[in-house]
């Protein structure tokens, strides 16, 4: 049912004026849902495009690699965009990109196509995700950000959970094409959602501050490296793990999703609780507890000889990417206001860029090192990355000031 028009917000005047808090939550969470289990629905269908297609291991790194490049190519453009005409029409476009490429997926039967269509869902999650967390930092005050960040990002998660099983289900039963034909149901109703939940908005009031100034805050700078690791590590694992799954432990596309529906499960569950922890006691504690995580265990699932000691691993590294993820979004925002500006368009473009790097970097340097020194030596390596960014992160001054009451989201 659609929602009655809400006052506009008295906290900040860019917020949509017919958009009530919930709704907020709805439709971003809604959006961000659609776009990660497009995106996850491919990942248990990496060992049946590597032979029909007879892939490489680099092949497919690409084929994950493209994405980010699209997101990165876009992402800045639209961010300040969305802070000139406002955030609502950025939001629509991204329906475009995204029934683009479930078409193409559904019918995709050669390798280029698959780069074209994992190259125009990069772009339309550069729409979603850099405008939907612009409406939220302008929804919600600071002490209540991290738990409304943290919520759609769960909503996101559970995109994560359910596209992998879902995908080695239906492929098992009804074949590859199958999973996305769903994926077309799904964005249908995201459209229904940003269509008739989102009220009409205006441009941001109040200074506008670019790229070069952005990066010249320490804080935004360490806070965009740790989100561009945190994407790294899913990336390097969604890109690797897989192959070596079937290789080693003769898992097929259906365990392999639910091994990392477990990772998804543990994050989803999480996420929420980091982010209000976030919320009370600080972003920096949150991330500093999660890169000490991360040293010690990513590496650990390509250590073990069973699928159910693989299961338990990727539960803790689900966990471990809630403490790592949740507070980067709203540290950010805290950045940006603390400089008096509302340009919160400009700093989730520089999200999507650092997730992008990440995204992009991951799976082409993971499967490096996995060709030169096997999959423990890649992922070894990657967890030493974690462990020296503790050096920078507790160097990292604060532009948040915990809460002294639990952060709640505010009545529609």
């Amino acid at each position: 049912m659609r929602h009655a028009p809400a006052p506009p917000c008295s906290y900040h005047p860019g917020v949509p004026r017919r958009t009530s808090p919930t709704a907020l939550l709805v439709v971003v969470g809604l959006a961000f849902f659609a776009d990660s289990i497009l995106y996850y629905l491919i990942v248990p269908l990496l060992p049946h495009y590597a032979k029909t297609l007879g892939l490489t291991q680099m092949e497919v790194g690409v084929l994950f690699g493209v994405y980010a490049g699209a997101l990165l190519a876009g992402t800045y453009p639209l961010g300040r965009l969305a802070d000139r005409i406002g955030r609502r029409k950025p939001f629509l476009w991204g329906l475009l990109g995204l029934g683009a490429t479930t078409f193409l997926f559904a019918f995709s039967s050669s390798y280029p196509l698959l780069l074209v269509a994992r190259a125009l869902q990069g772009l339309a999650a550069a729409a979603t995700w850099t405008t939907g967390l612009a409406l939220l930092a302008e929804g919600f005050p600071s002490e209540k950000r991290g738990q409304a960040m943290a919520t759609v990002f769960a909503a996101a998660n559970v995109g994560v959970l359910l596209g992998p099983p879902v995908s080695g289900l239906l492929t098992e039963s009804l074949g590859p094409r199958s999973p996305f034909l769903l994926a077309g149901a799904i964005v249908l109703a995201d459209a229904v959602a940003r269509v008739l939940l989102l009220g009409d908005d205006e441009p941001p009031r109040g200074e506008r501050v670019g790229l070069r100034g952005l990066l010249a805050d320490g804080t935004v700078r360490t806070l965009a490296g740790a989100m561009a690791l945190g994407a790294a590590l899913w990336a390097i694992l969604e890109s690797t793990l897989p192959l070596h799954l079937d290789a080693v432990l003769r898992a097929g596309p259906k365990e392999i999703g639910i091994l990392f529906a477990v990772a998804a499960l543990t994050h989803t569950v999480t996420s929420p609780v980091m982010g209000r922890l976030s919320d009370r006691v600080g972003r920096k504690k949150v991330l500093l507890a999660g890169y000490v995580l991360a040293a010690f265990l990513v590496p650990v699932p390509a250590f073990l000889a069973s699928k159910g000691a693989v299961g338990l691993s990727m539960a803790a590294l689900g966990v471990t990417s809630s403490f790592i993820l949740s507070p980067v979004s709203p540290g950010l925002a805290d950045a940006v206001e603390r400089m008096g500006s509302r340009s919160f368009g400009g700093v989730f473009s520089l999200v999507n860029i650092a997730y992008a790097v990440g995204m992009m970097g991951g799976p082409l340097v993971g499967s490096a090192l996995v060709e030169a020194a096997g999959i423990r030596g890649a992922l070894v390596a990657t967890a030493a990355l974690f462990a020296l960014y503790l050096v920078p992160l507790a160097r990292m001054g604060t532009s948040h000031r915990p809460s002294s009451s639990p952060a709640t989201i505010p009545p529609p």
